[in-house]
């Protein structure tokens, strides 16, 4: 009887999904008779996944994932630097890393005295690193409790501040320009996190994120480069695009074999009607995707049967966020030497004191910065509910409404620079909530979850049974960003997570294994 190969399926082209293959490949052909037959399928018509880099005025820009966190180790640094994507010839967002010489302003326009910014910011910023285990307990921040959320932990640290001062501050002005400018930490931290609603962002699970140490850098080349460098290693015909899967079939039970000597557990349908069997699938979809997926379990959700209590439970526990960013054109002024200034905005948070005139929808962005000095590209980031309704606005409602707030923060007058309405003469925005092949941006920890349901995602299927059954092995491996327990959110944590699945697949097999990416 001639041997059959073993078919691996891999569900979504994005930067788990393409490194998964990439390897399996590589060590396939390494073999006299390449040891697997390897497809990957994707729902959309590109590849990349959450990572989309698109152009603005001849500026590149990133749609999606933007940053690579930390230099030192970082897998995606190390392909950008062997495939020369960190130099470019154009312009590229945030080519001259963070902003230096930012402006905080109130919305009544008064610019916010440093003495007021300096120490809100120092004290957010030492007690986000005391959450993140990397500063002791003193000076009586509040204890670790079990349950606690980031946004508790935080208003908490801000009362023991504003107590500390109370007898020798009694000012309200300064005292509602301190409470706007911690807020405007914290809506950096909703963006960064993905949670929109930080009292649901975990506190006793954030100590476990780890951050690669050295600067943090954009690709010049955009973040696209490493996914083409991902598939360039893979022959066309095995990337298949438009093929949105729709249920994914799979045993519990032992398997007959079928009439040609071999069985494949597993059965793909897919939304043009086609069906593809396999051997071994490997899921890299969005978080969001799969909470939307186990929703039915009655027979009508993405997996048949349902997948595991202990999955599911994990999937629902866990947070998945929206995240967007906003790009807005802006028309070069008669005066070429105006430009748009790097703003932080501190919104007042006593509703009394609200600019009416100011959309609801843009009260929680920290920020309108240009992609890089000079520019007349800015950026703004949404996280949340806000994220969510930008998706939903008609442009003219977005230049409206981001120009009256420029209104409001940058009045003509002092020497700061206006924008005024008829100023913005383009918008590009990203749609992560909307897209059902993502149905959001990235996870993070949710209060009432912790590390270990990341764990339980990572796990495959199916799992060793009591009765003494023995169905096909690692029939459905979960890979992606939601799966890696310490560098979940990123994307070197999906990197990790589809080297570690192809890793599962080789050792299987026998097969050598790699932690590292199998460079050319």
């Amino acid at each position: 009887m001639v041997s059959k190969k073993p078919k691996i399926v891999i569900i979504g082209a994005g930067m788990a999904g393409l490194v998964a293959a990439h390897n399996l490949y590589r060590a396939s052909t390494l073999s006299s008779d390449h040891l697997f037959d390897l497809c990957v399928v994707e729902g959309g018509d590109r590849i990349g996944g959450r990572i989309n880099t698109s152009e603005l005025n001849g500026n590149l820009i990133e749609l999606g994932a933007t940053w690579i966190h930390g230099i030192v180790g970082s897998p995606v640094h190390q392909i950008a630097q062997q495939i020369g994507a960190l130099h470019s010839d154009k312009p590229w967002e945030r080519m001259d890393g963070f902003p230096e010489d930012s402006v905080t302003a109130f919305e009544d326009g008064s610019v916010a005295d440093p003495s007021i910014v300096d120490p809100i910011s120092n004290l957010y910023r030492n007690l986000m690193e005391f959450a993140k285990g990397k500063k002791k307990k003193k000076n009586r921040i509040p204890p670790i409790l079990k349950g606690m959320s980031i946004g508790e932990f935080l208003r908490r640290g801000l009362d023991e501040y504003c107590a500390q001062r109370l007898h020798h501050l009694c000012n309200l002005l300064s005292s509602d320009g301190e409470e706007a400018v911690f807020a405007m930490n914290e809506n950096i931290e909703r963006t960064y996190t993905g949670a929109g609603d930080l009292f649901n962002l975990d506190f006793n699970s954030e100590h476990e994120y780890q951050e690669f140490p050295g600067e943090e850098i954009t690709i010049a080349k955009g973040y696209s480069s490493i996914i083409e460098y991902l598939a360039s290693a893979i022959p066309l015909g095995m990337i298949h695009l438009s093929k949105k899967v729709v249920k994914v079939e799979w045993c519990v039970e032992e398997i007959s074999v079928n009439y040609d000597g071999f069985s494949t557990p597993v059965k793909l349908h897919f939304e043009d009607g086609s069906v593809m069997e396999a051997d071994h699938v490997i899921v890299t979809v969005s978080l969001g995707v799969l909470k939307s997926g186990i929703k039915d379990q009655h027979g009508n959700g993405m997996f048949s049967p349902p997948l595991p209590s202990f999955k599911t439970q994990a999937i629902s526990r866990l947070g998945f966020g929206v995240v967007n960013k906003l790009f807005l054109q802006l028309n070069q002024n008669q005066n070429q030497n105006q430009v748009f200034p790097s703003l932080q905005m501190a919104f007042h948070q006593d509703n009394s004191c609200r600019d009416e005139s100011i959309p609801w929808w843009i009260r929680r962005t920290a920020s309108l910065l240009p992609i890089y000095n000079n520019s007349n590209v800015v950026l703004a980031w949404f996280a949340g509910k806000e994220a969510v309704e930008l998706e939903a606005l008609q442009d003219e409602e977005i230049i409206d409404g981001v120009s009256a707030t420029i209104s409001k923060f940058l009045p003509n007058s002092d020497g700061i620079h206006k924008c005024s309405n008829g100023e913005i003469s383009g918008v590009v925005r990203s749609r992560w909530a909307s897209d059902p092949l993502f149905m959001g941006s990235y996870s993070y920890v949710a209060v009432g979850s912790s590390g270990d349901d990341i764990d339980s995602m990572a796990k495959p299927l199916p799992i060793s049974t009591k009765d003494g059954s023995t169905p096909p092995p690692l029939q459905i491996l979960f890979a992606g960003e939601a799966t890696h327990r310490t560098h979940y959110s990123t994307t070197h944590g999906a990197y990790y997570s589809g080297v570690r699945e192809a890793n599962r697949l080789l050792q299987h097999y026998n097969c050598a294994v790699s932690s590292e990416l199998l460079l050319h």
